[in-house]
C-alpha cells in the first residue's frame, strides 16, 4: 500500500486500511503540529496552494502543515491578481504550477475542477473543495476528530444537520461514514436535505440512514452530531436562502437531553447555527476539530510525496 504520487480527489479514491493509515500518521504527528517537535521530512519539497475560492482553515492549516514538516509554500490566494483575470485557463494554470512545485492543494468554485486538473499534471493534486462536490480533506480530519474523541468510528449513531444539499463536506463524510458502518441521521428542510445520488450511494454501501427535520429527537440520540452552516453563496436567489437560514439552532436547551459523550463538530465557518454558549460544554468539539487539520494534512502531504512507511 502507497500513497506515493496519488491524487486525493475524491474520499472514494482511499480505501479504508488507507484511510487508517492516514490517520495513524496523523497521530504521530500531532506534537509537531504543536510545535513540540520540529521536523525536516519534507525539507526541499514545495506546496502549491492554489486557493482560487475564499478559505481560511483549510488554506492556512495546509499551508502550516507543509512548514512544520520542512517545506515551502507557493501560494494563490483568489482568482483576482492572477492570470485567470486575463483569461487563463484553469489547465494552463495548474500546469504553471506543476513546474514550480511537488503538490497542489486547489480549492474551486467549480464541481469537477480537482478532478479535471489532475488530468493536466503529473506531480499530485489534492482536492481543497470544488464547489458543491467534495472536500476529501476535511472528512479525514472530521474521520481523525472523531476516532480520537470517540474512540471508533464504526457502530456510531451520526446526525448531519443544516445544509446537505449544497454541503461538500457532509457528502464526503456521509460517504467515508457509510464505510465505516455508522448510522446516520440526516436533518434538514426538504429543499436542502441530502441530495438523492448521494442517499442512494449510501444504500448501495449497504448505510442505515434517516431523513429528518426534527433536531431535537436526532440529537437525543446522537454519539456525534455534525453541524453544517446554510451556504448563502450556494444558492441562486437570496429568496432561497433566506427560506431556510436560521433554520436550525444548536443551544444549551436543545442538549439537554443530548447523551454525556455526544461530541458536536461543525466544518466553521459558524454564522448562527451553534450558540456562543455551547463553546464551553464539553460536546463542543469544533475547535479541536479545526487544529486536527493540521497534523492529518501533514499525514497526507508526507504519504502523497513519500509514500508509506
Amino acid at each position: 500500500m502507497s500513497l506515493k504520487g496519488r491524487d486525493i480527489v475524491a474520499i472514494n479514491d482511499l480505501q479504508l486500511d488507507e484511510i487508517e493509515k492516514i490517520m495513524d500518521v496523523a497521530r504521530e504527528m500531532v506534537p509537531i503540529a504543536k510545535g513540540e517537535k520540529r521536523s525536516n521530512l519534507l525539507e526541499g519539497k514545495i506546496l502549491g496552494s492554489l486557493f482560487l475560492e475564499p478559505s481560511t482553515r483549510t488554506r492556512l492549516s495546509f499551508e502550516s502543515a507543509m512548514h512544520r514538516l520542512g517545506g515551502d509554500v507557493i501560494t494563490i490566494a483568489g482568482q483576482e491578481g492572477t492570470s485567470l483575470m486575463k483569461g487563463e485557463t484553469l489547465a494552463d494554470t495548474v500546469r504553471m504550477a506543476e513546474a514550480y512545485s511537488d503538490v497542489i492543494a486547489l480549492r474551486h468554485p467549480k464541481e469537477g475542477a480537482a478532478r479535471l486538473s489532475s488530468t493536466f499534471v503529473d506531480i499530485p493534486v489534492i482536492n481543497s473543495g470544488d464547489g458543491a462536490g467534495q472536500h476529501p480533506t476535511q472528512t479525514l480530519l472530521d474521520l481523525f476528530t472523531i476516532r480520537e474523541e470517540r474512540g471508533d468510528i464504526g457502530n456510531l449513531s451520526v446526525t448531519l444537520v443544516g445544509d446537505l444539499r449544497y454541503g461538500r463536506t457532509a457528502h464526503s463524510l456521509s460517504l467515508a461514514l457509510a464505510r465505516f458502518g455508522a448510522e446516520m441521521t440526516f436533518v434538514a428542510p426538504k429543499s436542502i436535505q441530502m441530495p438523492d445520488h448521494i442517499i442512494e450511494d449510501l444504500k448501495e454501501i449497504g448505510a442505515t440512514v434517516t431523513l429528518s427535520e426534527d433536531l431535537k429527537d436526532s440529537i437525543c440520540s446522537a454519539d456525534v452530531t455534525y453541524v453544517t452552516r446554510i451556504q448563502k453563496e450556494r444558492f441562486a436567489t437570496e429568496e432561497e436562502y433566506y427560506e431556510v437560514a436560521g433554520a436550525y439552532k444548536i443551544d444549551m436547551e436543545i442538549l439537554e437531553c443530548a447523551q454525556s459523550d455526544m461530541i458536536i463538530m461543525h466544518p466553521l465557518p459558524r454564522v448562527d447555527e451553534i450558540h456562543y454558549e455551547v463553546d464551553t460544554t464539553p460536546h463542543a468539539k469544533y475547535f479541536v476539530q479545526a487544529f486536527n487539520g493540521v497534523p492529518t494534512r501533514m499525514a497526507l502531504l508526507y504519504l502523497v510525496l513519500e509514500g508509506c512507511q
